[in-house]
């Protein structure tokens, strides 16, 4: 199995800093995350709930929109280092009624790392500890795990196969269960991903 990539936490806070308020949500307070856990994934999260707000719609924020292809967004940090991405929300999500924050799934890259087409799912709700969340695109399907409201590949060698099969699939399904076990599905529309991601590799050059 290829080890995880280790992202160093500096980078990210300060990114996490200047969403006022959004810190908490996203790296709770307590014992450092694993060093699995990458910290470029927090700034994901990051961006995404401060794209939600309402400052994101009038040009504040850490990130800017460059490009909108489908149901894809591609957005360009501000602040360095660089950080360019694809981002989609699911277009259904089941069961219906569940208390959770908005769900996102980011493809992201990073130059000053060498990051690449990295892969991050945030689901609006805390996830069981120790739990597994399943991925299919087509006949792939791919296991991930979790910390938190976040998950990532278990094996980073599977990013390249899984962008490969997004970009050939009408959709993703995303399954994994909450903190108060219950099993949920999310469904992300695949319109627009290939351009969005070329759009995003472009952006970061």
């Amino acid at each position: 199995m290829t080890p995880r990539r280790v992202r160093p936490m500096h980078r990210t806070a300060r990114i996490v800093q200047t969403v006022t308020g959004l810190a908490g949500r996203i790296a709770p307070s307590g014992p450092s995350r694993p060093a699995g856990l990458r910290a470029g994934a927090l700034a994901m999260a990051a961006l995404a709930l401060a794209l939600a707000g309402p400052a994101a719609a009038q040009g504040q924020g850490p990130s800017r929109s460059v490009a909108q292809f489908g149901d894809w967004g591609v957005y360009v940090s501000i602040a360095a280092p660089k950080l360019c991405f694809a981002m989609s929300q699911p277009k259904t999500r089941t069961p219906e009624g569940l208390n959770r924050d908005p769900a996102y799934f980011f493809v992201s890259t990073r130059p000053s790392e060498n990051v690449k087409n990295e892969i991050t799912i945030t689901s609006g709700f805390p996830l069981k500890d120790g739990s597994d969340v399943k991925l299919t695109v087509g006949a792939l399907t791919l296991q991930f795990y979790s910390k938190d409201s976040s998950a990532w590949l278990r094996n980073a060698a599977d990013e390249a196969k899984l962008v490969d099969a997004m970009r050939k699939g009408r959709d993703v399904t995303v399954v994994s269960v909450s903190g108060r076990g219950n099993p949920t599905t999310d469904k992300y529309s695949l319109s627009g991903f290939g351009q969005a991601l070329d759009r995003a590799a472009q952006e970061c050059r």
